[in-house]
């Protein structure tokens, strides 16, 4: 197996097409199609589907096209690691943020990275926790902000803020008129509308009623930021998130987010990196960058409801 078929395979998939792949690697058709067709027969499966209307991937070609760009990725951090300098880093680093986090960092991460390190490429990947963790694992992203739930033990990992859950519905809700907080209990008495059990604030919010020997009873799962706060201003239910994903709608009015109190509810971010696969001089750079700027955001109270974990200072 050839890296050149690693990027001939990624490309057709990308581009959907054996003819467009070609014309963006220069490589003639035949010699594209040959090359695909060996590393079939070495794999010992079917990767593509031809049709009149294109190629998609098999079971098998999704599978295998993950692994394609985690190594392809790892080789051009190996040539980056090699060729950059401490003094000054460059190169591309790629940053994955949980979509409840990322209203609060992204835009702040991308406006640092281009003040401090202009020769960084800073891309941000916006996906669930639960499939972070495996990117970061195959060395598809080389940093990722994760949550602590006891479970992060097979990554390095440097904690960046104490964030609060609170309670969020509509602002004209039966649930909040004349509250200013509300105990758990009367929260979990909500139709709440959460992720699913393995992605988010989910995995917190289940272990702190546990504790409390409360539990939650009528939750609609979405597991999309985006829909999630279309069925809050529906009024279908409320929600337990952090405030930063929903904070134009909190200063709009259209929401409202109550403080959770008997017991206060939060969760531990962490910025996480692979024990396994080093970093480039350059992922380093925006390792210290992230632990910087949220300590920033935190104390200057940017990211509402966020406390600082990290002894950075920009």
């Amino acid at each position: 197996m050839e890296l050149r078929q690693l990027r001939y395979f990624v490309a057709i998939v990308d581009h959907g097409s054996l003819s467009r792949a070609a014309l963006v690697l220069h490589v003639a058709q035949p010699a594209l199609t040959q090359q695909l067709r060996q590393l079939e027969e070495e794999l010992g499966a079917q990767l593509l589907h031809r049709s009149a209307q294109g190629v998609h991937s098999t079971d098998a070609g999704k599978v295998f096209y993950e692994h394609a760009l985690a190594i392809l990725k790892q080789v051009a951090d190996a040539k980056s690691a090699v060729t950059q300098s401490a003094e000054r880093p460059a190169g591309a680093v790629t940053l994955g943020l949980p979509h409840s986090i990322s209203g609060a960092l992204a835009l702040p991460l991308l406006t640092a990275v281009r003040e401090r390190y202009p020769e960084i490429t800073l891309q941000l990947t916006e996906e669930l926790t639960g499939n972070l963790g495996e990117q970061l694992k195959s060395g598809r992203v080389n940093l990722a902000v994760l949550f602590d739930d006891g479970q992060l033990s097979s990554f390095a990992t440097t904690p960046l803020a104490e964030e609060e859950l609170r309670f969020i519905c509509r602002a004209d809700s039966p649930w909040v008129q004349g509250r200013e907080s509300m105990t758990l209990a009367e929260a979990l008495a909500a139709t709440l509308i959460l992720p699913g059990l393995q992605h988010g604030v989910r995995p917190r919010i289940e272990s702190t009623a546990r504790q409390a020997g409360l539990h939650t009873s009528d939750v609609i799962e979405i597991n999309s930021i985006a829909i999630l706060k279309s069925a809050i201003l529906a009024d279908m239910g409320a929600t337990i998130l952090p405030v930063a994903p929903v904070l134009e709608e909190v200063e709009r009015g259209a929401m409202r987010a109550l403080p959770i109190h008997d017991p206060a509810i939060s969760r531990t971010v962490v910025l996480c990196a692979s024990k396994n696969i080093p970093l480039t001089n350059a992922a380093n750079a925006v390792s210290r960058l992230v632990a910087q700027v949220a300590d920033t955001l935190c104390t200057s109270g940017k990211w509402l409801g966020a406390h600082t974990l990290s002894t950075a200072r920009a």
